[in-house]
């Protein structure tokens, strides 16, 4: 089934082994738990146990790298525009 905006409903449930509704539950139960940045934390430590981890061809994304030193945080965003446009709500 590929297509935009489907429904957890409308997941089969062969494919899943349970409902889309019970399958998006649990997903959002591990992602409250802090299991997915476990889970990527213990699949690389046993893909350089097994060195079978290769970064010649890495790319970092900055949008889930954390800058360390002097980063800016998302609230301390420098504005990109000379100055505040108008309000178009109030007159």
């Amino acid at each position: 089934m590929l297509r935009k905006s489907v429904s957890w409903r409308d997941v089969p449930a062969e494919l899943v082994g349970c409902s889309g509704v019970t399958a998006w539950r649990c997903l959002r139960d591990w992602t409250e738990a802090g299991v997915w940045p476990r889970l990527h934390e213990v699949l690389l430590a046993e893909l350089r146990r097994d060195g079978l981890l290769e970064m010649d061809d890495a790319a970092i994304d900055a949008s889930h790298v954390r800058a360390l030193k002097g980063g800016l945080t998302p609230d301390l965003r420098r504005l990109t525009e000379r100055g505040r446009a108008a309000s178009t709500t109030s007159s």
